[in-house]
């Protein structure tokens, strides 16, 4: 059986990844709040952010994808193939989103965004076009040195990201401003943290051996539920902010929100590199149960860690930290303390989604998230018949909270059965 020990050893230097990541999009949106119009550039850039996400996503279970399927030469042929093509699309998508009517429709329409806001969007968008190639590798690499054992690499990269972001934030001012150099500065240092990856993944022994990977067809079969799943699971934030941007507080709304989901994305993130943990390390039924013990733990102490900000340290990392104003704080506070639980669904949800890919049973995880989908469609169309009088942002978390808790619900109910390994 795996111990306690052996699972934080190989879980922390990714928790620790997820948050630094978390990080870099404080870190921007603490720059954003010194702009001259905060409100303006933080909702700006949130809701740029929730589209690249959501455009983007696809992208985001390469990791995944390279730790399950890479064996042999012929499967890495085959993974770098799907990851090429899935940036490709990518890439496009947002191409169409700043250059043609489509990006036109999906911020007045859909979105509800004008204005300057909507003029911050493209801003952002139009630089943040060729990140889908380096995200798409650097899931590549980070998945290879993943199931290498070797995820410390994977948080000192990552560490150095946060410092070319500071890099980029300080001098590429001569040349942007606003949500344009958070974009630019943000592509900077994921492109110099995906060289560092690659060279971390060509210095690493994996047990490769020929014949026992999977062909591109069957490697297309496996990753693109996921890639499925991973988009629409990202519809969940574009649609509570097509929602936030038509409620009477919406500026405000939307960028509380924002600054909400960066802390969850900070504290709750890591939480889904239990895919990977499940994926790497259960081989029998006593390391799925030391897993789980492992995923109370965490997940109980993020909670907490949460409840913590969102009060007693509001003013020291909201205030201080952030540059957040007293009305923000109060505004986000209550919020902010309710997201305390969120680490238990979401770490929840993704402990069953490792089990589920060990399985190769992707098809279901795109059939939940479809359903969470359906399900906040259902609510937009009730909202705009009885509107709510409550503030916008404890609509929006109420919303992201009820999906994922249907989607933990519906996992366990479909929990494959049978002995593991």
């Amino acid at each position: 059986m795996i111990s306690q020990k052996e699972i934080s050893l190989f879980f922390f230097p990714l928790m620790l990844n997820v948050q630094l990541m978390s990080v870099s999009h404080s870190i921007i949106n603490g720059a954003l709040a010194r702009e001259p119009d905060p409100v303006t550039s933080l909702a700006a850039f949130s809701v740029a952010m929730i589209l690249h996400l959501f455009v983007a996503s696809p992208s985001y279970q390469n990791h995944t994808v390279t730790i399950a399927m890479v064996r042999d030469r012929r499967s890495l042929v085959g993974t770098l193939v799907f990851i090429l093509a899935i940036a490709s699309w990518v890439s496009l998508m947002l191409g169409l989103l700043v250059y043609s009517p489509l990006g036109d429709w999906v911020l007045k329409r859909l979105l509800g965004v004008e204005g300057e806001i909507a003029r911050g969007v493209r801003q952002a968008l139009e630089l943040l076009i060729f990140l889908p190639f380096f995200t798409g590798l650097r899931g590549l690499f980070q998945g290879l040195v993943i199931r290498a054992r070797r995820t410390s690499l994977v948080s000192f990269a990552t560490g150095v990201r946060i410092g070319a972001l500071a890099l980029g934030l300080l001098f590429a001012g001569r040349w942007f401003s606003g949500v344009a150099l958070a974009a630019f500065s943000l592509i900077f240092c994921i492109a110099v943290e995906t060289a560092l990856m690659g060279w971390f993944a060509l210095r690493a022994r994996l047990p490769y051996v020929e014949g026992e990977g999977r062909s591109i067809r069957e490697v297309f079969r496996f990753a693109f539920p996921l890639a499925f799943s991973s988009g629409l699971q990202q519809a969940i934030p574009l649609l509570i902010s097509a929602i936030l941007g038509r409620l009477p507080d919406a500026a405000l709304a939307l960028a509380a929100f924002g600054v909400i989901r960066g802390f969850v994305f900070l504290l709750a993130g890591p939480l889904r590199n239990l895919q990977q943990a499940h994926l790497t390390l259960v081989k029998c039924e006593a390391d799925d149960k030391a897993l789980v013990r492992f995923f109370w733990k965490v997940s109980v102490g993020t909670g907490l860690l949460m409840a913590l900000i969102a009060y007693p340290l509001s003013r020291p990392v909201l205030g201080a930290l952030m540059g957040l104003d007293e009305a923000m704080r109060s505004y986000i506070a209550l919020p902010m303390a309710v997201c305390s639980v969120f680490p238990l669904l979401y770490g929840g949800s993704n402990l069953l989604r490792g089990l589920f890919a060990a399985r190769h049973r992707t098809g279901l995880l795109g059939r939940i998230t479809l359903y969470k989908v359906g399900y906040l469609l259902l609510c937009w169309a009730l909202l705009s018949l009885v509107p709510l009088p409550v503030p916008g942002v404890a609509l929006a978390l109420f919303l992201l909270l009820s999906a994922e808790l249907i989607e933990l619900h519906y996992l366990r109910r479909h929990k494959p059965s049978g002995p593991l390994g």
